[in-house]
């Protein structure tokens, strides 16, 4: 796996994503057909909207559990890289177009709790400084085409 496939979770993110998983994909999955079957009996389908709201509650649940089975089929679990360089997993203190920002790069799902932003691996950003080091400059383009200076000033293992 490369630093850019995957999802990079600590433990406690990755215990937390599965019981999540669990809970969703058996009672989760239970109650909410039992709510499809309950407005079912109310009537007319075509003009009942709880019976609606339960089927699109339905469809959200389970965009969410192929979301999450997705996140842990390929995560890596592990602790937090302590080496110089920007991996996932690190909280960087950078210069972004003169303005100094502090982020994890990895996921929103390890973040969790934090006042963190996130910017996955996989982002321009993220990409960017993967391997970079303090001190180190660099660039990504944005969206729109231009191309943005980045500082790296501090990266440190991310501690939850």
């Amino acid at each position: 796996m490369t630093e850019t496939t995957g999802t990079w979770l600590t433990q406690e993110a990755y215990d937390r994503l599965q019981q999540e998983y669990d809970h969703l994909v058996g009672e989760g999955r239970s109650s909410i057909a039992k709510e499809i079957d309950e407005r079912r009996q109310e009537g007319d389908l075509k003009e009942n909207g709880g019976y609606h709201a339960a089927r699109e509650e339905q469809a959200k649940q389970e965009a969410r559990i192929a979301q999450l089975h997705h996140i842990l089929q390929t995560a890596t679990v592990g602790e937090a890289a302590t080496g110089a360089e920007i991996q996932s997993g690190t909280v960087v203190t950078a210069e972004v177009m003169g303005r100094e920002m502090k982020f994890l790069v990895g996921s929103r799902e390890v973040a969790g709790g934090t006042e963190l932003d996130v910017f996955s691996a996989q982002s321009p950003l993220g990409a960017a400084l993967i391997g970079k080091k303090p001190g180190d400059e660099t660039s990504y383009e944005a969206p729109n085409g231009k191309e943005i200076p980045v500082k790296v000033i501090a990266a440190e293992p991310f501690s939850g």
